[in-house]
């Protein structure tokens, strides 16, 4: 099992390139980094996780940019949104978006996305709530056919264009895997019909090693290799024997979350972990 980390990276927690560097150096595989292109100071929607949104979460930096600089600080560290809110951007320019930061780290990019939870935050960018998991869909497959055709187009319920030429290409074929959050039978069928891996929270333990169970079975029914599915859980508890179990279940890996603090506080804990996965 791989191990990795996640941070929201802000303008105040440890800068996002020494992080890379200090993750690659104590032998993780991989960072991951959230996204909010901003919040509504309305707060109609309730944070999911109950009491006050933590500030950081009007305070991240772009995904692609922040990627990009941790990218080239390190040469064999993979990068990774987490989650990008795919419903909440274009998919012609997301697609070149993905494209070149694969291309930049030379495939390194691994590109994890979702639906999202905040309505007035996606209406503020034309998205009703109650159709984002189809608009979703419509623009990972509308992504797919610019990365993989020199004349891509596409033409569905939300997503519409005719033949277009779009370079660069992902150097991962046919394209960076595409990993989806959230942990419900719909999530999981999802998965199977147009993605390459699970992304589950490591807040849902209780649904993590049925839902693999359940991945399996619609993977089977489908006629689908689990082989060219992985499982990534996100925000892993920082447990030995919880880790062990994910491993032993052949879990592809466990991602543990960093708070947004300054390297002070950021590398000691690093450590830690890194004496954790060891």
């Amino acid at each position: 099992m791989h191990y990795g980390v996640l941070i929201f990276p802000t303008e105040y927690s440890i800068r996002i390139d020494e992080l890379a560097r200090a993750a690659e150096e104590r032998g993780f595989e991989s960072l991951f980094v959230t996204e909010h292109t901003h919040i509504p100071v309305s707060r109609r929607t309730p944070f999911p996780s109950g009491g006050e949104l933590p500030r950081e979460y009007s305070h991240t930096l772009d995904p692609f940019v922040a990627l990009t600089a941790a990218a080239a600080a390190t040469r064999t560290l993979k990068v990774g949104t987490g989650i990008c809110l795919i419903i909440e951007h274009d998919p012609i320019t997301t697609a070149k978006s993905v494209a070149s930061l694969d291309l930049l780290s030379n495939g390194r990019f691994l590109f994890g996305i979702g639906a999202g939870w905040n309505a007035e935050e996606m209406e503020n960018h034309g998205t009703a709530f109650k159709t984002r998991f189809r608009l979703l869909r419509e623009r990972v497959l509308a992504m797919k056919e610019i990365w993989t055709k020199d004349a891509a187009a596409f033409h569905g319920e939300f997503v519409n264009f005719d033949p277009i030429w779009s370079w660069p290409k992902p150097v991962q074929k046919p394209h960076p895997p595409i990993l989806l959050g959230g942990e419900s039978g719909h999530t999981l069928e999802r998965v199977v019909d147009f993605c390459d891996g699970w992304f589950p929270r490591g807040r849902a333990a209780d649904k993590i090693l049925p839902g693999l169970a359940d991945l399996k079975a619609r993977a089977a029914r489908a006629g689908r290799d689990m082989t060219t599915i992985s499982v990534s859980v996100f925000g892993a508890t920082a447990d030995e024997a919880v880790l062990a179990t994910y491993a032993e279940a052949r879990i592809t890996r466990a991602i543990l979350r960093l708070p947004s603090e300054p390297r002070e506080a950021i590398l000691p804990l690093l450590d830690r972990y890194a004496k954790l996965i060891r």
